[in-house]
């Protein structure tokens, strides 16, 4: 049966995109930044004085020394990951994640180029769990003939949208500890996971619990760049791993202009909080309209089972990605929001999805 749903003026435009949270440019706040400094004159490779300053604004927020964290600056998540993992490990030493993990399947073996390989965990949820870690680190004891686990990588908000309690990370950190392995979390999404309604974490507690993490700002309302947190044992030499693997920009400056406004006050979990609201609202609706969810929406990005039918029909005014097409003619659909997420856009969609399912 046709739709019952019309607007004339909607079927005009490009189709409204939920792909993901960095089709928008960057927030106002940081561009009005990057054009009121534009014309000063800065040193460069990171040494400038607005990096500096977001520097100490994120030390601030973490309730850190500079005696316990480096933190450095790189222009994307691929190279955050690749560099960050590839500056702890000697060349025989491999990296633990889970088989949803972004380094697996992301980031075009990345990892695996710098010589490294990567063990497979199985995931809960797309966390690691201590029991699967331990599991597999015994698994894989053959020594000298199997490479030698030694850094366990972990996402926050993890590759299905979901987010790791305190309790979690701290079980798992002591696990890690205890097995003498290191600790890295990819914060492509930590803005969304630490304001979550269920978040109960701290940006200390990331200091404290892990050995190096990263906090995504391209996934958060800037232009460009990631701001990497380096505990003092791992720090040293770090910025000659950048410079080798091209991600020392001369141009720095772009990046800790828009971190020192991200944290000057409270934009980067405003902005977040924001993208986690547009989210709960399309999951309420899908839920309310009897749609099962793969997995629950805790931040901002929502998995719902969808039939092949709706699919087809949402694809024609919205952007999405099909995350898994099935064999019962229906789909795990991603749907994601992002601090520029407009609502109005948001209500349109959802009064899409009820119209075509009471059609």
């Amino acid at each position: 049966m046709p739709s019952t749903f019309t607007d004339t003026e909607d079927t005009l435009l490009p189709p409204y995109s939920f792909l993901d949270d960095y089709s928008e440019g960057a927030h106002p706040q940081l561009l009005e930044a990057l054009l009121r400094t534009n014309a000063t004159q800065q040193i460069s490779y990171g040494n400038d004085s607005h990096s500096a300053e977001a520097r100490q604004l994120i030390r601030q927020h973490l309730h850190a020394t500079d005696d316990e964290v480096a933190i450095h600056f790189i222009p994307s998540g691929t190279a955050a990951n690749l560099i960050g993992i590839a500056s702890c490990l000697r060349p025989y030493e491999a990296v633990l994640t889970v088989e949803s993990g972004h380094i697996v399947s992301k980031e075009a073996g990345a990892i695996e180029a710098t010589g490294h390989k990567t063990i497979l965990v199985p995931g809960v949820r797309g966390k690691m769990t201590p029991k699967n870690l331990e599991r597999v680190v015994r698994q894989n004891q053959f020594f000298p003939h199997s490479a030698k686990p030694r850094l366990v990588y972990i996402s926050n908000a993890t590759e299905l949208g979901t987010i790791y309690t305190r309790a979690e990370m701290a079980a798992l950190s002591e696990t890690c500890r205890r097995l003498d392995l290191l600790l890295f979390m990819d914060g492509a999404r930590i803005g969304v996971a630490l304001s979550a309604p269920g978040n109960d974490l701290t940006l200390r507690d990331l200091v404290d619990m892990t050995d190096i993490f990263w906090i995504g700002g391209t996934k958060m309302g800037a232009l460009l760049g990631e701001a990497m947190v380096v505990r003092s044992h791992l720090a040293d030499g770090f910025a000659f791993h950048l410079k080798q693997h091209g991600a020392l920009l001369a141009k720095s400056r772009v990046m800790g202009v828009q971190f020192a406004e991200l944290f000057r006050e409270d934009l980067f979990f405003e902005m977040a909080r924001h993208a986690t609201e547009m989210a709960q609202t399309i999951s309420v609706n899908f839920e309310a309209l009897g749609y099962e969810l793969a997995a629950p929406t805790e931040t901002n990005q929502v998995f719902v089972i969808l039939p092949d039918r709706l699919v087809a029909r949402l694809e024609e005014r919205f952007r999405f990605y099909v995350w898994d097409q099935r064999e019962d003619e229906t789909a795990v659909v991603r749907i994601v929001t992002s601090w520029a997420t407009d609502k109005l856009q948001v209500d349109k969609f959802n009064a899409w999805v009820r119209s075509e399912t009471t059609a």
